[in-house]
């Protein structure tokens, strides 16, 4: 009997609500390339499988018919351009890899999805068993970054040139100059079609590295002196790269170094937003291609080094970044941002059903999954998101800069590097300010009906009831202050 009713009170009790994805942003590295150092870089057939295979990953994930995680009310199999929004800089390689990838999120429609018949009656077959356009919006800054050897060489931003070369007047810079300077000289007789003496040291780690391995990968015959490149020597030809990229995309006294990671954090949260404020017109899912200098600015910005070794220097061909948007809650027609949270997931090289994605912990955090309002304060405190904000950081006074006003825009500094100057240095975002405009706009709502109820000369009999239904609004409010 005592189990029977065990079983009829569990049986009342409503259902966990299960996690809706909300909406996605994907920030991805482009797949196998030609070496920087034999311009211009090129994508090649094995970097055009890697970024269709992650694409076909990311379909079956999150877009299809029957996804493990679908978005919510994507469409799944003929893309509906208002739900996504794809984006890289003018790069061939980086433009080339996002085309892939999206064939790949949305393959080709086939027969019976692949023809119109028109009003007087003739069927017209789309080309390519219906091949779906989707078009590929030009990133605001990047551009050419796999045709350029220096990590800075796209940004165009000053103070981040300048503090990424005070770099080369460390001591750390100096000692692994000097002390590999052998080791860059013996492998001359393998780059030395490339660098020469004079070019062949840890300045260069980088494009050396580059070079070795995209000839380890793809030479075949042309491969001169190959029988030095051990497993030992290309290894530390990589550990010195990974140390030499990172120490010119982040340094922690020097935020503006990070600026490519801090405008990266600017469009993220502008887009997650967006998807939050907008639901119905907002695209659901988000895809930029980018090189690996935002990978690692962003990584050392978020505090993700001390989190897996995956961190520390340059992120592998096809790399991706996922930001999930995501509820428990089932209110319609869209959740409250209080019931909205954010999870990171990060994987190094191609995406594939035998390896995906893995959940980490932002900002030095111990939960994957954060609450949407607190995720933005993190991002907000470091986010470039206008350009008045990163002219004013980079100190950039020509171009764009010209008829930029920084004394619009309060929320940065002079742009000397300090903390100020990368993030909104007012602690509010544009999408932390959303939130809090969205709880002021409740407030205000249950102002006013207390108004009318006042006014009105009505009064409510249960006390108790009333006091419940107010505390959980008066408690968020709080939380927000």
């Amino acid at each position: 009997m005592l189990s029977q009713a065990l079983l009829l009170a569990c049986a009342a009790l409503p259902l966990a609500q299960a996690e809706t994805v909300l909406g996605l942003y994907i920030f991805h590295r482009h797949g196998d390339r030609t070496a920087k150092a034999t311009p211009p870089a090129n994508l090649t057939n094995l970097g055009y499988q890697e970024v269709f295979t992650s694409g076909t990953w990311f379909r079956d994930q999150y877009v299809s018919s029957n996804a493990a995680s679908r978005i919510s009310g994507i469409e799944p199999d003929l893309v509906k351009l208002s739900q996504l929004s794809a984006s890289a800089p003018l790069d061939n390689v980086l433009q080339s890899s996002a085309i892939g990838f999206l064939s790949g999120l949305y393959p080709p429609v086939g027969s019976g999805m692949d023809t119109q018949t028109l009003r007087n009656g003739t069927v017209v077959t789309a080309p390519l068993d219906g091949f779906q356009l989707i078009p590929v919006e030009i990133a605001t800054s990047g551009d050419d970054s796999e045709n350029s050897s220096w990590l800075q060489g796209s940004s165009n931003c000053a103070a981040a040139t300048t503090s990424s070369n005070e770099y080369f007047y460390t001591s750390d810079y100096k000692d692994l100059l000097d002390g590999t300077m052998d080791f860059y000289q013996g492998l001359l007789p393998m780059i030395n079609g490339t660098f020469n003496a004079a070019t062949a040291t840890y300045k260069n780690a980088y494009t050396i590295f580059d070079l070795l391995n995209v000839a380890s990968i793809h030479n075949t015959t042309n491969f001169h002196a190959s029988d030095l490149l051990t497993p030992s020597t290309f290894s530390q030809l990589r550990t010195l790269a990974d140390h030499h990229e990172w120490n010119l995309a982040y340094n922690a006294s020097s935020p503006v170094r990070a600026i490519q990671g801090a405008t990266l954090a600017g469009q993220i949260l502008q887009a997650l937003n967006a998807t939050i404020t907008a639901p119905s017109s907002a695209p659901k899912l988000n895809v930029q291609f980018g090189a690996y200098g935002s990978f690692t600015s962003f990584f050392g910005l978020a505090g993700l080094l001390p989190v897996a070794t995956d961190f520390y220097g340059v992120a592998d061909y096809a790399s991706a970044m996922v930001f999930e948007l995501v509820t428990n809650s089932s209110a319609a027609p869209f959740p409250a941002p209080q019931d909205i949270a954010v999870r990171f997931r990060f994987h190094n090289g191609t995406t594939s059903n035998g390896s995906a994605p893995v959940a980490y912990p932002l900002f030095g955090q111990q939960a994957t999954v954060l609450p949407w309002v607190d995720f933005a304060a993190h991002m907000s405190a470091f986010a470039v998101g206008s350009q008045a904000q990163w002219c004013s950081a980079c100190g950039n006074t020509t171009g764009v800069c010209a008829t930029s006003s920084s004394a619009s825009d309060n929320s940065t500094t002079s742009g000397q590097g300090t903390a100020a100057a990368v993030g909104t240095g007012s602690g509010m975002s544009t999408a932390v300010a959303g939130v809090v405009g969205a709880m002021v706009t409740l407030a205000v709502i249950l102002l006013l009906e207390g108004l009318v109820l006042v006014l009105g000369g009505l009064r409510l009999v249960n006390k108790k009831r009333l006091a419940a239904a107010a505390s959980p609004a008066a408690s968020t409010m709080g939380g927000k202050a």
